[in-house]
């Protein structure tokens, strides 16, 4: 696939998925109650905001003016690693969603990567590929981790207390 094409359905699937999620907050009105659920709505947004900004200035910046898509990949991964980073230091202080650790941190971690790979691009040729293709690789692991975000909310920390996961 080419990776213009790539980057347009990835773009447009992610801000999809930022549609989606708005509508599921806004059928679970008790979500937004309390802070700690609160903060972890708008970081399952952000999860799917951030990569399709992403996405759309990859397809700006595209192969001819890579520096626009690296310094926004750079900037947007950066934004999204400390609001990652800040939302699991709340929940830990408040002991609040122990299910969701595991794809924030996995979140952190994957966009420290395509920070790295903004920064040095070379990185990606040492595994073969054109740092825009690596990057993309990023964004989709960024997503699937997303979905486990929404799942394991969903399935428990998002469900009233009282019922089984």
């Amino acid at each position: 696939m080419d990776v213009s094409t790539f980057y347009a359905l990835f773009s447009a699937t992610c801000f999809t998925l930022v549609g989606l999620w708005w509508n599921v907050v806004q059928n679970h009105e008790e979500w937004l109650r309390e802070p700690a659920r609160r903060r972890v709505v708008g970081g399952v947004y952000l999860s799917f905001l951030l990569p399709a900004l992403m996405g759309l200035f990859a397809q700006v910046g595209g192969v001819g003016t890579p520096g626009i898509w690296r310094a926004s990949f750079v900037v947007i991964s950066v934004v999204g690693c400390l609001s990652t980073l800040r939302l699991l230091g709340m929940g830990s202080r408040e002991g609040a969603f122990p299910s969701l650790v595991l794809p924030q941190l996995g979140a952190a971690a994957v966009y420290l990567l395509i920070a790295v790979v903004g920064l040095a691009p070379g990185i990606a040729g040492a595994i073969g590929l054109r740092p825009i293709q690596a990057e993309a690789i990023l964004l989709s692991l960024l997503v699937l981790l997303g979905h486990g975000l929404v799942w394991r909310f969903m399935a428990g920390a998002g469900r009233p207390a009282g019922t089984a996961p």
